[in-house]
């Protein structure tokens, strides 16, 4: 089939190559523009707009996909399907009417579960044992549209959600394909979702990153996965023999299991320097202070003399 690809990010590239190598037709590539990225907001083009330009596909970056020019130029490439992958805008009826197999999307989740843009993150932010991906319709309500296919995966114990996120977009080429080959065969089936099953997985914002020990220390945890590599989960680490702070990203901990004293106050560490929480401890395994590299937390230990007593606080307004 000839295919029209709408996507930013680095989850749908596995898809593209998986695509190329097809006998199906990549015809036009649409992107969003370069975005500032690292710490000089230096502009660099997206993941899906360097593999254009790697791989001499013909190629759009717009930040509205229903411009009148921008529809005009995906119409003359004569698509049977849009293929949409972590596109970042919504496409318009028009846009969808026409090719003759309309648009079909992947997902990173198991639908109807997670619909919105931060699935990964979600699924292990609210303790999830099993994820995996969906292929959709396009429809007008974000992430509601018919069911083509479906593949699940265990989540890892200790696997964030920067880890989660590369194995299922490898999960995905050839789901993707097989559903395109019964789309082209008239063999697909199409299942509506059921709504009484839907969830919601907003779009993170850097202030969700905030750790709050009062909380479950498994649900510190899972926040800890969830939220690694981006927006962190931070705080801010005070030595009691100094005086001095550090702001801090965990990585990876674990639950340590087991009574926490009454008097123990959450975010303290405790005589083996885990951290107390509102019930059960935290085992910081990897730890990122600000301006470092992620280390082993025996080594922020080391470099901060870190004892008991000392704690995590919250940031001075």
């Amino acid at each position: 089939m000839n295919i029209v690809y709408l996507g930013s990010g680095e989850f749908g590239v596995p898809c593209l190559d998986a695509l190329k190598a097809s006998h199906h037709e990549i015809a036009l590539v649409v992107t969003q523009p370069p975005q500032p990225a690292g710490r000089g907001r230096k502009c660099c083009p997206m993941p899906v707009g360097h593999w254009a330009e790697s791989h001499a596909k013909p190629s759009i970056e717009t930040d509205n996909v229903n411009a009148a020019d921008v529809s005009k130029r995906i119409a003359a490439v004569r698509p049977d399907i849009l293929v949409v992958i972590a596109f970042g805008q919504k496409i318009g009826p028009e846009l969808l009417a026409l090719p003759p197999h309309g648009a079909i999307n992947v997902h990173a989740s198991l639908l109807p579960k997670y619909r919105g843009a931060a699935p990964i993150n979600w699924a292990i932010i609210r303790g999830e044992k099993e994820t995996g991906v969906s292929i959709i319709t396009v429809a007008d309500r974000m992430d509601a549209g018919d069911i083509l296919a479906q593949r699940g995966t265990q989540i890892g114990v200790h696997e964030t959600a920067g880890e989660l996120h590369d194995r299922l977009a490898r999960v995905a080429p050839p789901l993707l394909l097989e559903t395109l080959d019964r789309i082209e065969e008239g063999t697909a089936t199409y299942t509506k979702q059921d709504e009484f099953l839907a969830s919601k997985a907003p779009k993170l914002k850097k202030a969700d990153g905030e750790l709050d020990f009062r909380l479950p220390a498994y649900v510190v945890a899972d926040k800890v996965r969830g939220f690694w590599p981006w927006p962190g989960a931070s705080s801010h680490y005070l030595s009691t023999r100094t005086g001095k702070t550090v702001r801090v990203t965990l990585a990876l901990a674990d639950v340590i299991w087991g009574p926490t004293p009454a008097s123990a106050v959450p975010g303290t560490f405790d005589e083996d320097l885990n951290v107390a929480c509102g019930d059960g401890k935290l085992g910081i395994r990897k730890i990122k202070p600000a301006g470092s590299g992620l280390m082993e937390f025996k080594d922020f230990i080391n470099g901060w003399h870190v004892q008991p007593g000392d704690r995590f606080v919250e940031a001075e307004s």
